[in-house]
């Protein structure tokens, strides 16, 4: 999807912007709610407030979203899991995530040989960009959808890592028309920093994702920032040299992060995965005394942000993301059970009763089995990948292309 000129693309990112500003408003205030112990539901009324850039009906679609996401975290607690409140879609600073929601009937999608599609506009942005009263934002698509029907609501974002904008148009179609199962088959990942994600499905395949390199760089940089605040002059914080640095080590760890996301779900969906337990990382982020582990824990891993990202990505190929307690799971001998004999060096975890394995794969092994009672044992040699600036490549290196991006087989068209 590309907007047709300059003009209508900041048209776009203005809109995109100001849902995130929208989200980011109203998700604040429910979280200070919900922390002094006050109803998330008693807010300001934030449509009003953004009806003249987003129109009332987008601005209600985006407060709905956060609304969902607020009663999935109640549903979650409820359910014993310590899971986080919903976060934000990024700052002004460090840049914000772009991406807004359309209601069904608000939006018109016409394929052909001009394929477009024609979106609302708030009147503040109709008038600064020379928009008729009664005239919307067309923007050019290309590709063709698999499937047509009911259309729902429409979800359109900016997708950093390809430079595109994209959209997702969920529809309902007859189960008779759908030319394949369902996926049916399930995912546990152990998410960490030497290794950032280590993966077991229930078809019986391991993945795992190598950090270290990625880690190394992040510190070089990291150091090389230290020197230069260093060299300031007394009572100077920072320079332009220091914001480029912060910027370019914070892009090369998201673009990893985006690409590990993207390579993953889309594994995952040729594996008939439909659903994928993520470890609930609370623990894991606790403060820790080592300056090295600190620096993993709360500056490189940004473990918050990567599930967010796997999350907006598996949605794309219909897969469902679900946070769960992984406690102990690091430590279980997948043998004889036990979590007090067992020991891990670096990689490897051992324990007495003559098991030896790799420690990320078994631990995201061990969490496969408490939520799936079929888990075949893996029987063949994990894939690992490494980060070679540019994608995930497996080892040894395969330079092959990337995969084209699919998309769900039932209810899900990316256009």
């Amino acid at each position: 999807m590309r907007p047709r000129s300059e003009q209508d693309e900041r048209l776009l990112r203005d809109l995109l912007d100001a849902s995130a500003s929208l989200w980011n408003e109203l998700n604040y205030e429910r979280r200070q709610n919900f922390f002094d112990g006050e109803s998330v539901w008693d807010t300001a009324d934030y449509r009003k407030q953004y009806v003249g850039v987003l129109g009332s009906a987008t601005a209600q679609q985006v407060i709905r979203k956060n609304s969902e996401a607020w009663r999935s975290f109640f549903a979650a607690h409820e359910d014993g899991e310590d899971t986080a409140p919903p976060g934000y879609w990024g700052n002004e600073d460090e840049g914000r995530e772009l991406r807004t929601y359309i209601r069904n009937d608000q939006y018109t999608l016409e394929m052909g040989d001009r394929s477009r599609l024609e979106i609302p506009v708030g009147s503040d942005l109709k008038d600064e960009y020379d928009l008729g009263h009664t005239e919307r934002l067309r923007l050019e698509v290309a590709g063709a959808p698999k499937w047509d029907g009911k259309q729902g609501r429409l979800e359109l974002y900016y997708d950093e890592l390809s430079d595109q904008f994209r959209a997702i148009q969920p529809v309902t179609v007859d189960k008779s028309r759908q030319d394949s199962s369902l996926a049916d088959e399930t995912a546990a990942l152990d998410i960490g920093a030497n290794n950032i994600v280590a993966c077991t499905t229930t078809t019986g395949q391991q993945y795992l994702y190598e950090g270290r390199d990625l880690f190394e760089r992040f510190r070089e940089t990291t150091r090389e920032i230290a020197r230069l605040q260093s060299k300031l002059q007394e009572g100077r914080h920072t320079s332009k040299r220091i914001q480029r640095l912060y910027r370019r080590r914070t892009r090369r760890r998201d673009h990893a992060m985006d690409g590990l996301a993207r390579d993953l779900m889309d594994r995952l969906y040729a594996e008939g995965v439909s659903r994928v337990f993520v470890g609930d990382l609370t623990d894991v982020l606790e403060t820790h005394w080592s300056v090295r582990t600190n620096q993993k824990t709360h500056n490189f891993w940004a473990f918050r942000a990567f599930i967010d990202r796997l999350a907006c990505t598996a949605e794309e190929f219909g897969i469902t993301v679900e946070v769960r307690t992984e406690a102990w799971t690091s430590q279980t001998c997948p043998n004889c059970g036990s979590t007090d004999r067992t020991t891990r060096h670096q990689d490897t975890l051992t324990c007495p009763c003559g098991f030896e394995g790799h420690a990320d794969l078994t631990a995201s092994e061990t969490f496969l089995r408490r939520h799936e009672t079929d888990v075949p044992r893996p029987m063949a040699r994990p894939v690992r990948f490494e980060w070679d600036d540019h994608q995930w490549s497996e080892l040894p290196y395969s330079h092959e292309s990337p995969k084209e991006v699919r998309t769900d087989q039932s209810i899900l068209q990316s256009v």
